[in-house]
């Protein structure tokens, strides 16, 4: 399959400020969940997020979760079907931790889920130069990870 026909099947939309492409799934007063699909000239921009996310991997390629928790620590989660290989199907990102995520392919679709629900106030996107700054040890991948604010 690739990645259009995923796109119309699912009826994914871009996903404004942070790229990619998505589209809701649910939504109560209690939690929210997204479906979420990366391809290789779009990635998710590094942000953060006032609550909890969890992330799942659906199909396609492995995906790369990169994170940059508020002491400097940095770690990337390969998600994906592959177990033996260190793939993993889930990971949580905490809140307040600066995320990105890339496919290693074609495509892949992903999910998130959040509870309490995403809340768009609690959303920042990642300004290279600041967090460059602030890590600059991580500061080759905090801005390949970033795009200015104008960019798609």
């Amino acid at each position: 399959m690739r990645a259009e026909e995923v796109i119309a099947l699912l009826g994914l939309q871009p996903l404004p400020d942070e790229g990619g492409m998505w589209t809701q799934t649910w939504l109560d007063p209690l939690s929210s969940a997204i479906q979420y699909l990366l391809r290789p000239d779009d990635f998710s921009r590094l942000h953060r997020l006032a609550g909890v996310e969890v992330y799942h991997h659906y199909a396609g390629a492995p995906a790369d979760l990169v994170t940059l928790s508020p002491d400097g620590q940095l770690a990337i989660t390969r998600l994906g079907d592959d177990l033996a290989a260190g793939q993993r199907p889930t990971a949580v990102v905490p809140a307040g931790t600066w995320q990105a995520s890339a496919t290693r392919g074609d495509w892949t679709l992903l999910g998130t889920t959040m509870a309490p629900p995403f809340n768009p106030e609690g959303f920042e996107l990642a300004d290279p130069d600041e967090l460059s700054a602030a890590f600059p040890r991580h500061a080759g991948i905090i801005r390949a990870l970033s795009r200015p604010p104008e960019a798609p």
